[in-house]
């Protein structure tokens, strides 16, 4: 009993109380071996031993059921029976050792395991035994001895009941074998394998080799913080203390905390909790998560459910580790991307049924993660609490809240006013972060090093750098060019394009700071008819509203959006409704009464679907909160109900005289020369064409006058006149170019 310490002395560490178990096992072992030398007398082929089967063998292998421990006799048996002792002894001593480190709060990594799967102790003791091989190799010759094969270095079934079984009855035997089944802790936790080499030859189970899981053996040796298996799908993390936790509701978090803390206090008799936080991306869905579990002081394992296997028994593998991981570390378990199978719940049921049933076995507190609502049916949330919260968006006010307090050591530009931004673009909380990170690398570029200033150019393109650029698929991204100059409309209608603009500026102040938010659920958003001739500036006009407010602009393409087939043109502009939300984007409808056009009496049902889908049409318009611009050559074309929402309704004129040659002197750019014999008040006077027309004849000019190598003069002017007059259908006659006619040879 040398080594041995005072047995009300605790143990300093799991590797010292390791080392006692070992010393218990080696004792097992040379008690089994006395007992098969004792069964066996000397073998005068003993050096074919595993490969020749004598006859002594075989008596004393049929013998062993009347030879009682009792009946051993001489000096093998007493040598038994002292060996016997010996080991109760040790046994006691450990385990007494066990206890008293037990109270004193001693970390011992197998009875911790012990404790997290509830295994028996001859299911720990099984462990032990297959877990000293990992240790010391002589275990591997002595396995092999026992098992009378030189090739079986692993410990065997039967060799592990051998070993165990006191008593050695058929009983005890049959209870044993039941450790090893797949219900078992022992395999159904994956903590050991059975050997799948001889699977084949239907080997009995009590043959079969045992391998102790590589996870589970560094767990016990405290030599492994992470399953090597999850390394590139998860990762360990103690939630910090987060500068960044105003972005979550206050009254949420302390609910959250209250609830998970009075779980984790009795946990013996609550289920396992399961939380679903969705919500658009960066509205602090895992902030949440990770305040959660810094409050209770649980690190978390985080893993993303979009890069897990996509065969069914492959994932079910690794769900399974990542729970079993969640107990060793007695960590909470967060699941991103939930949607990616959600999405597609019938065909992923198996998959989300796996989640769940990990949670139910492992976990006490997990997060599922997505951007959308999900409640799972039948009984695959039975034994479990589950819970679903949404992050909804952030209104004005506390963006902008989050605007002053992400910059507050940044360095800004004086006068940088974030109320516009707070108005114009409705991020979340981390889009704000990220928006901020871009304007600063983009300050730090224009500088040529760290310590940018930031400017309002910069945050406005980080800020459109944040937007979803999916939108792209179903419009068209124009690139607006257009500013307050190069318009030229009559006074009424550019007040209104201010006012357009004054709504969108003061937003902040209206909605957040004065309250109206609240007295409106729908209709936030700016709903606008841009009606009149083709060529009168309408398009134009959002340019200018685009450049001015700093916002994107797409131009739906209808041949896109509308379908023949039923339900798909509502699909579409769901898509295009949802992604402009959160590009923060104005859309422009061009040509709008071919979609937005007046209901029609229901005669068949081609009639009846296409009512459908303007009040479907009618209804995303009331839910968007950004800018819709609809583009019509005639306003009486547009559906009554349309017109009735729309906040503006501008006219776009054909323009007069005066403003013709306003339009004509605002197409030249400074840099085109332009000939002193230039009469555009004969232009705006001879002819009435719309400023589309008129920007086509000036182009048109310039590039005659590019090959002529000259000014851009009258003669280019007329001959580039007379070609959009024959494309418009009309015939030109002398009188219609006058005193220049001349130049038409």
């Amino acid at each position: 009993m040398a080594g041995l310490c005072d047995p009300s002395k605790a143990y300093n560490d799991s590797l010292e109380y390791l080392s006692d178990k070992l010393k218990c096992l080696d004792l097992l072992i040379r008690l089994q071996l006395l007992k098969q030398q004792h069964r066996q007398p000397a073998n005068p082929l003993e050096q074919f031993k595993g490969l020749v089967v004598t006859e002594q063998e075989i008596e004393g292998l049929l013998a062993e059921h009347i030879q009682e421990e009792d009946d051993l006799a001489g000096a093998s048996g007493q040598r038994i029976a002292d060996l016997t002792e010996s080991l109760g002894l040790l046994d006691r001593q450990v385990e007494q050792r066990r206890a008293a480190s037990v109270n004193q709060g001693v970390y011992l990594s197998l009875h911790h395991l012990s404790r997290l799967f509830n295994l028996s102790l001859f299911e720990e003791s099984c462990l032990l035994v297959c877990l000293a091989p990992e240790i010391n190799r002589k275990y591997e010759k002595l396995y092999a001895y026992l098992q009378d094969d030189i090739t079986r270095r692993k410990p065997s079934i039967g060799l592990l009941i051998d070993l165990l079984c006191h008593s050695h009855t058929a009983a005890e035997r049959v209870l044993a074998r039941w450790a090893f089944s797949w219900k078992a802790p022992l395999l159904k936790h994956g903590l050991i394998h059975i050997d799948e080499e001889h699977r084949g030859e239907q080997m009995p189970l009590i043959s079969r080799f045992l391998k102790l899981d590589d996870r589970i053996t560094g767990f016990l040796l405290e030599i492994a913080v992470f399953d090597a298996r999850l390394d590139k799908l998860a990762r360990l993390y103690q939630p910090g203390y987060q500068a960044d936790r105003i972005i979550i509701d206050g009254d949420m978090l302390t609910r959250l905390q209250r609830l998970v803390e009075h779980n984790l206090n009795n946990m013996a008799s609550s289920p396992a909790m399961v939380f679903h936080f969705y919500g658009d991306y960066g509205s602090g869905r895992q902030a949440l998560a990770d305040q959660v579990c810094f409050q209770a002081g649980l690190p978390l394992i985080l893993a993303d459910l979009e890069k897990m296997p996509a065969d069914p028994r492959d994932f079910e593998e690794i769900i399974g580790l990542l729970g079993r991981e969640a107990l060793l570390q007695q960590a909470a378990l967060c699941l991103t991307n939930l949607d990616h199978l959600v999405d597609h719940k019938e065909q992923n049921r198996f998959k989300i049924k796996c989640i769940l049933e990990t949670c139910r076995k492992f976990t006490r507190l997990t997060f599922l993660l997505g951007s959308k609502p999900w409640q799972p049916r039948g009984g695959l949330v039975t034994g479990l609490i589950y819970i679903e919260l949404e992050l909804p968006a952030t209104d004005e006010q506390t963006r902008l809240g989050l605007w002053r307090e992400f910059s507050k050591n940044m360095l800004l530009e004086p006068g940088i006013e974030f109320g516009e931004l707070a108005g114009k673009f409705r991020f979340t909380p981390g889009q704000i972060r990220d928006a901020l990170v871009v304007a600063q690398n983009l300050a730090g570029w224009r500088a040529g090093g760290p310590g940018g200033v930031i400017g309002a150019a910069d945050l406005y393109r980080a800020c459109r750098s944040q937007s979803n650029q999916k939108l792209g698929q179903l419009a068209q991204k124009l690139n607006p060019r257009y500013v307050w100059k190069d318009i030229v409309l009559p006074a009424d209608q550019l007040e209104h394009l201010n006012e357009i603009c004054r709504q969108v500026k003061y937003r902040h102040i209206v909605y957040g700071r004065w309250g109206f938010n609240r007295k409106m659920s729908l209709g936030k958003g700016i709903n606008v008819l841009f009606c009149g001739p083709s060529g009168t500036g309408k398009t134009m006009a959002a340019e200018v509203l685009a450049n001015e407010l700093g916002l994107d602009l797409y131009k739906i393409d209808l041949s896109q959006v509308v379908s023949k087939f039923v339900g798909e043109t509502e699909k579409n502009l769901e898509s295009i409704f949802r992604e402009a939300y959160s590009s923060n984007a104005i859309l422009f409808f061009d040509e709008a009464d071919a979609l937005f056009g007046k209901r029609s009496e229901v005669k068949d049902a081609h009639d009846r679907y296409a009512n459908i889908e303007i009040a479907y049409l009618l209804q995303k318009m009331e839910e968007y909160d950004g800018i819709t611009i609809l583009a019509s050559n005639l306003r009486k074309n547009m559906d009554e109900a349309f017109t009735r929402r729309l906040q503006f309704i501008i006219e776009f004129p054909f323009p007069s005289e005066e403003y013709r040659e306003r339009i004509w002197q605002a197409m030249f750019p400074p840099e085109a020369p332009r000939s002193a014999d230039l009469d555009l008040g004969f232009l705006a006077r001879k002819y009435n064409i719309t400023g589309g027309n008129i920007k086509n004849i000036v182009l048109t000019a310039a590039f005659i006058a590019a090959e002529d190598a000259s000014a851009i003069g009258m003669k280019h002017l007329i001959r580039a006149t007379q070609r959009e007059l024959q494309k418009m259908g009309k015939i030109c006659m002398k009188e219609d170019f006058g005193q220049y006619y001349d130049y038409l040879d």
